[in-house]
């Protein structure tokens, strides 16, 4: 079959991947400039060079023995290490978060800079429609983003889907990005439920990553919530003078500060790995439908992939 999906994050890509090998053919549309989603790094320019932050999911943890497989081969390929301040069983990108993504990604069709925000019936097929897509015909379609941008695509065909998206909404979240000229006096490399910081991360502690003192912090979804549409300089304003008084010491002021907002940061929990119709071919996959993980993610697109094409 062709099969047009919509989404290029974690779960689009691996359910991509899992249809191209079993000898579909099949192209990945994605709004985003390139590969990442919530594994995305940004990059800072400040006096000491550019500084990269993974903005996003911190890290992933591997224990489903596929993604364990997964992850092994990305480790081999010098994509994925380990990073201990996470735990055991916590894996980070290398040099970057987005590392696994960009490799998914290298080997299918994906379209960057192409929002669907239409699908439509064609006989016995599907067309995506959206920015320079040209309703391209599919046999089958594959929606794989957050729940919040689900709804509007499936409603005229599973209204019921829908309403299960509607019902399993995203928690926000506020991160801040702060580059320092030295490194801070804090012994951790990364701190958990400070008060409205959910994490604070050391960026510069993850393997691969440059020398210079970088910190992610994130905060609560409760705080997030409250403080959605604030002006990005208050937040970080908040942020970083609450991360100031919670390491108890005097911290210089960093050199370079940006903020940005995760409307859809934390996905919600339906209990389902993926949804299928096959008389219409439509799926769904994504975190927001087995748990908010990276491995969820992964799982969700595998899952989905084998109702479409079930293993011989």
């Amino acid at each position: 079959m062709r099969i047009g999906i919509v989404g290029a994050g974690m779960a689009g890509l691996s359910c991509a991947t899992a249809l191209v090998e079993a000898g579909h053919d099949v192209v990945v549309f994605d709004k985003g400039r390139g590969p990442g989603g919530r594994m995305s790094t940004r990059r800072l320019t400040t006096d000491l060079g550019e500084i990269g932050f993974d903005h996003g999911a911190q890290y992933m943890t591997a224990r489903d023995p596929a993604f364990v497989a997964r992850i092994e081969r990305w480790a081999d390929g010098g994509h994925v290490a380990r990073w201990a301040a996470a735990g055991d069983d916590a894996w980070v990108g290398t040099p970057a978060m987005n590392a696994p993504i960009r490799d998914l990604a290298a080997h299918l069709d994906v379209r960057w800079h192409r929002r669907i925000d239409r699908l439509t019936r064609t006989g016995d097929g599907w067309a995506c429609h959206g920015d320079d897509v040209d309703a391209m015909p599919f046999d089958a379609a594959i929606v794989a983003v957050p729940a919040e941008q689900v709804a509007p695509l499936v409603e005229a065909y599973r209204p019921d889907w829908a309403g299960q998206a509607r019902a399993t909404p995203s928690d926000p979240c506020w991160t801040v990005m702060a580059a320092y000229d030295r490194r801070l006096p804090i012994g951790a490399d990364r701190l958990a439920d400070r008060g409205i910081i959910a994490s604070a991360v050391r960026n510069s502690s993850k393997p691969g990553r440059a020398a210079a003192e970088a910190w992610v912090l994130q905060a609560t979804a409760a705080w997030s919530t409250e403080h959605i549409e604030d002006d990005p300089a208050s937040v970080e304003g908040a942020l970083i003078a609450a991360f100031t008084e919670d390491s108890g010491v005097d911290l210089p002021s960093p050199i370079a500060t940006s903020a940005h907002r995760w409307r859809y940061a934390k996905s919600g929990r339906l209990g389902q790995d993926a949804l299928w119709d096959g008389a219409r071919r439509l799926g769904v996959c994504g975190d927001w439908l087995p748990g908010s993980r990276v491995e969820a993610a992964w799982l969700s697109g595998r899952r989905l992939a084998g109702m479409v094409a079930p293993p011989a």
